[in-house]
């Protein structure tokens, strides 16, 4: 594949191992965490990609940098942590296919000490969930941020907050607002807006949200997707479907819309529907990332 994309995505977020479980019996392990699917499917599509994010200095690590590295994406900025493990998340699939995770992981142990990348006018910066608002690393992440801010670079936000991080939000909640900041765009859902501000409406929750940035995206499962601008509010329609696993459904959404923006998809109609397409297509099956038919259909299409 002639690869006609000139930018650079850069992911910040956390790495894990997905143990994905159907009926309580293990189905399928894969390299995981939410900036970190929307990464390597990008890479799979042929995009400039590196991740910013910490492993274990143990197999598990060792599987993830290969996984990267299989999918197109640079593990340059992986920081290894030689004794420290690595994370692991089990994800209980139910009768919809919707997941309820146990997280394996000591958020206090993260740390970013190695080499980072020096961020460009021309860049794409993904970020979000809890490692975007960690105090113990935002010394960094903060510092990164702000560096591509002033650099001129395009700025994705996926909020992405969990119910388990509701007792931290007196030491992180400055965090998620200078987040929101420095992005061009915030994506979250309903959920995540609940879970931080106790509110459940569209409306609300943007007032809140404008106050640092211009445009939101509000998803809300299989409900209508909300996409608010300082001129508007755009409703788009979710596409029912017979789903395997929902677990990489948010992340590729953020994918497609990524990769429409590169593409040079300027309406929102538009890139929305590629957003959907990533995700839809992620849901068909037990894994994390595009696959191999998206892929193809992708080469068929932007390649040259």
């Amino acid at each position: 594949m002639k690869n006609t994309i000139k930018k650079r995505v850069i992911g910040i977020g956390e790495t894990v191992l997905d143990i994905l479980f159907k009926n309580d019996q293990p189905q399928k392990a894969v390299p995981g965490g939410s900036t970190f699917n929307s990464i390597v499917s990008l890479g799979r599509a042929g995009v400039p990609c590196a991740m910013v994010t910490d492993v274990g200095g143990d197999h598990v690590g060792d599987l993830i940098c290969r996984y990267l590295s299989d999918n197109g994406v640079s593990s340059e900025y992986v920081c290894r942590h030689e004794n420290i493990k690595s994370h692991i998340t089990l994800a209980f699939l139910n009768e919809h296919n919707d997941a309820q995770y146990l997280f394996y992981k000591d958020h206090a142990s993260v740390s970013l000490d190695s080499k980072l990348p020096q961020m460009n006018e021309d860049d794409v910066v993904l970020f979000g969930s809890f490692f975007a608002i960690n105090p113990v690393i935002r010394p960094v992440v903060g510092s990164l941020l702000r560096a591509a801010h002033e650099a001129g670079a395009w700025l994705y936000y996926d909020v992405n907050f969990r119910k388990n991080h509701i007792v931290d939000l007196p030491d992180v909640t400055t965090n998620i607002e200078e987040n929101m900041g420095l992005a061009d765009v915030v994506r979250g859902s309903m959920e995540d807006f609940d879970y931080m501000y106790g509110l459940n409406d569209g409306d609300a929750i943007y007032e809140r949200v404008s106050r640092h940035c211009r445009t939101l995206i509000l998803t809300d499962g299989p409900r209508s997707i909300r996409v608010y601008t300082s001129d508007s509010c755009e409703t788009y329609p979710v596409q029912a479907i017979e789903t395997v696993s929902t677990v990489g459904a948010g992340d590729n959404f953020n994918a497609g819309y990524i990769f429409a923006l590169l593409q040079g998809i300027n309406d929102q109609a538009s890139r929305i529907e590629m957003a959907q397409r990533w995700s839809q297509d992620v849901c068909r099956q037990m894994g994390n990332n595009i696959s191999d038919d998206l892929v193809a259909a992708i080469q068929t299409t932007y390649s040259r």
